[in-house]
């Protein structure tokens, strides 16, 4: 569950609310492609903007549509309490993981963040992703942090935020975490840009965004980092450049939203406001460059 490619979908909210539908459709293109994992109700499944039965639906249908692959299902709110709740939810749905980000409105300490994961383990039957992912929840874990939340017992995986570009630096840093955290909490990379780079460097997992609406590429992309072709992972990647520059300037969410919307694999708009979406010639960006790349027609 926790090696190779775990592809995030989108949660597709339109003005009637969830679209359960285009939501079925995208597990069962995940289930199709052959993914490692899927990610329901993560970031880009805009967990913090659905209430607790939106989620709690969403978790069911994940596992449901899923067909046996395994699902990883985001469980982060504000409140602890309200943190397990949708413990219960995604735990009563069947999934096979939760993961947890610090989200907050006060800023937390190492210590509230800490006692966050320490109240959730005790709660939990299955196991427990760490999401680390600072540009969302402005929250910045140390290694001490995660060496300290790795030793509690249903911890099996952490999501980094990334890996350094240089692949000797990037190597480094893994072997840095590996030193502090029991060899059976795995790490996973996250932030599409860095998927080669940080399976290269020894990460076992890529949380991958794009992975949730084009399998197909991701997926190229992890096998061959995974089978230790680099050359063939890192020029997969760098073929995507494009897209991850188009990340970097508008950020993942609104990406892949205008990428599944060109695709129409969902209805615009398909993001829960005040988000908005991209539109006009940022739109047409985006669209001109997933059929540049033939993105459509890779199997997906």
């Amino acid at each position: 569950m926790f090696e190779g490619l775990s592809a995030f979908p989108l949660t597709p909210v339109g003005g009637d609310g969830v679209d359960e539908v285009a939501f079925a459709g995208l597990i069962d293109r995940l289930v199709a492609a052959g993914v490692d994992s899927i990610g329901a109700l993560g970031s880009t499944g805009s967990y913090m903007y659905l209430d607790r039965a939106e989620r709690a639906r969403i978790a069911s249908l994940a596992v449901e549509r899923a067909a046996g692959t395994p699902v990883i299902v985001g469980v982060g709110a504000l409140r602890t309490e309200h943190v397990l709740a949708h413990v219960d939810d995604a735990q009563s749905a069947g999934a096979d993981a939760v993961l947890l980000a610090p989200v907050s409105y006060q800023p937390l300490t190492a210590d509230d963040v800490y006692g966050l994961y320490e109240d959730v383990d005790r709660e939990l039957s299955v196991p427990l992703v760490v999401y680390d992912n600072p540009s969302t929840t402005g929250f910045e874990f140390t290694d001490e942090l995660y060496a300290a939340l790795a030793r509690l017992a249903n911890v099996a995986a952490i999501k980094l935020p990334g890996v350094p570009k240089e692949p000797g630096a990037a190597a480094q840093r893994v072997s840095e975490l590996r030193v502090r955290i029991p060899s059976g909490v795995a790490l996973g990379v996250s932030g599409d840009g860095f998927g080669a780079a940080g399976l290269l460097a020894g990460c076992e997992s890529w949380f991958s965004v794009l992975g949730g609406t084009l399998p197909a590429p991701a997926i190229e992309i992890a096998r061959a980092a995974l089978t230790g072709d680099a050359d063939k992972a890192l020029a997969a990647s760098e073929r995507l450049r494009p897209v991850w520059d188009l990340m970097a300037e508008h950020g993942s969410l609104r990406v892949t939203a205008a990428i599944a919307e060109h695709l129409g694999l969902v209805a615009a708009p398909s993001l829960p406001r005040p988000i908005r979406g991209l539109a006009g010639a940022d739109a047409h960006r985006v669209a001109e460059i997933v059929d540049r790349l033939e993105l459509a027609d890779r199997g997906d």
